[in-house]
């Protein structure tokens, strides 16, 4: 039996950035998958990079990592986080990625001697890459990155008007986010932006299906009227969202507005049974209650001034406190400051401290004296990546090596307790050495980390260079540390514990990325928990 025609929904923004594009594929994702539909996701970026890696995660939010180890726009981690679903490299494409291809297409004689152009070769090209990841699936959900309007977005926009050629309207919808200011002098929402946004679009040639409505307020059924009227969208077809208790409402409010089985009907989709979401309203329940008992965790941390930059801790955090029934405040530790003040003052209303993944020199030093402060006062501790590194270093340290250290950080260290391997040696600066992606681990048994986890044999995602160097693994228990996660292929050392702490952990990969709001990580849940104790 043929397989039916994937669907494609292609949402777009306007009005200004950061409205939620991202949560809204999301969320119309977890509605269809509720529903028994096999539903991919993927994120069109117009940045001229050809992957996330490099980005600031200052100004772009954090890198998320996929299993097969894409380096990626942190929206992805939404869609696996609303899903369930583990995405794949083929669910971000970024504009860099298409050029690169175009022009070695070019030079390899694809093209036998045409002029090369936007139109129709780079617009082909990303619909290609679309058509691709769309393969297999009942609905494949594409968010366009940017604003409608922006230069950089144009040849996106173009292509998924195109694409509608391609595989027939009828097998295509389009959203479209647009912003609903408030002014507070009247008292009312304003749908002129709005109008503008939608009148943009169809100046580009998308007529949109579905208008989603953000908002800092709530807005009323004038709105929608007024939106509808001047938009030419069905008001039925117009959900209006204002700020949420949790991004994790979006998807139920979403299913009670009636929008899904409006998308429903204009793809002709049959639905294979009613949305299934008895676990997640269940979850949102206990995410938005309050709790009669509240902790404390310390992210000892160099980028204060982005939350995004550290999104998928900060959700794994949240989501294990409240299934441990638990309110949590997360405080920001300047890492640069703690290492230059050693002001105990700055950890002490901790209950427990995370020191999450990261690069570079800046703030090591506040973050080892962090990883030394909960050795010492038996605080729990969550080390991911980096803060592996800082963890093994404080403990050298405390032990005798006062110039441990990482060859990242000082590359004359007399003691080089984090290393590149030799087979790395020379190829620091270049992308071949990273490990990225899923690689597999085995836990010691009856040791805390094997007791979290239920199981010895597990696997986890990556993104680093630099390892615990194997020749001082032996030391590790003389120090008040246990190697308890060995990679079986390199002998590598992925999971540590303090011998002498309640919870002092801290591993090589990244476990956040695997984290769900409705199945809380085992290593955050264990941090709660010891926090509680």
């Amino acid at each position: 039996m043929a397989r039916s025609q994937t669907k494609y929904i292609f949402v777009t923004g306007g009005v200004l950035s950061g409205l939620g594009k991202g949560i809204t594929a999301a969320s119309i994702g977890n509605l269809l998958r509720s529903r028994g539909l096999r539903v991919n996701l993927q994120k069109c970026d117009p940045y001229l990079n050809v992957d996330a890696g490099l980005l600031n995660p200052r100004e772009h939010g954090e890198c998320f990592v996929t299993k097969d180890g894409a380096e990626t726009d942190l929206d992805l981690g939404h869609y696996e986080r609303f899903t369930g679903e583990e995405m794949t490299k083929d669910s971000s494409l970024m504009a860099g990625r298409v050029l690169a291809k175009v022009i070695q297409d070019e030079r390899n004689g694809k093209y036998d001697g045409e002029d090369v152009q936007i139109i129709p070769h780079l617009t082909a090209a990303i619909q290609d890459y679309i058509q691709a990841a769309g393969s297999g699936f009942d609905v494949h959900i594409v968010e366009i990155g940017g604003t409608v309007g922006d230069y950089e977005s144009l040849s996106f926009i173009e292509a998924i008007r195109e694409f509608s050629l391609r595989v027939g309207r009828e097998n295509c919808l389009y959203v479209h986010v647009v912003f609903l200011p408030y002014l507070s002098a009247s008292q009312e929402i304003k749908t002129k932006p709005a109008q503008n946004s939608v009148r943009e679009l169809r100046g580009l040639g998308i007529a949109p299906d579905i208008l989603v409505g953000r908002s800092e307020h709530p807005a009323n059924g004038a709105a929608k009227r007024k939106l509808s009227l001047f938009s030419g969208v069905k008001e039925d077809s117009i959900v209006l969202l204002a700020n949420a208790n949790t991004i994790y409402e979006v998807p139920l409010t979403l299913e009670d507005s009636g929008i899904a089985k409006v998308i429903t009907e204009k793809l002709t989709i049959a639905e294979n049974k009613k949305a299934m979401l008895k676990e997640w309203r269940l979850m949102v329940e206990r995410a938005t209650m309050s709790y009669d008992r509240k902790i404390t965790v310390g992210v000892v941390a160099k980028y204060l001034d982005n939350s995004d930059t550290y999104m998928s801790v900060f959700e794994a955090l949240r989501s294990a406190a409240w299934w441990n029934e638990t309110n949590i405040e997360i405080k920001w530790i300047d890492a640069v400051k703690l290492g230059e003040t050693k002001d105990n003052s700055l950890l002490a209303d901790c209950n427990a401290i995370v020191v999450p993944g990261g690069f570079g020199s800046r703030g090591v030093e506040g973050k080892i004296y962090a990883a030394q402060y909960a050795l010492k006062n038996n605080l729990p501790y969550l080390g991911l990546c980096y803060g592996l590194h800082m963890a093994v270093i404080a403990a050298a340290r405390l032990n005798g090596l006062k110039k441990a250290n990482t060859t990242e950080v000082d590359s004359t260290t007399p003691d080089p307790v984090i290393d590149t391997m030799a087979d790395q040696k020379g190829k620091e600066n270049t992308g071949g050495t990273m490990r990225l992606g899923n690689y597999d681990c085995h836990l010691t048994a009856n040791t805390l980390v094997s007791k979290l986890y239920k199981q010895l044999d597990i696997v986890e995602r990556h993104r680093h260079r630099y390892e615990c160097n194997p020749k001082y693994v032996a030391k590790y228990e003389s120090w008040g540390l246990k190697a308890v996660g060995i990679n079986p292929a390199s002998g590598l050392v992925e999971v540590i514990e303090g011998t002498e702490n309640k919870f002092f952990v801290a591993c090589q990969f990244h476990p956040e990325f695997k984290s769900r709001p409705t199945n809380p990580h085992p290593l955050f849940d264990g941090l709660i928990k010891a926090s509680l104790s």
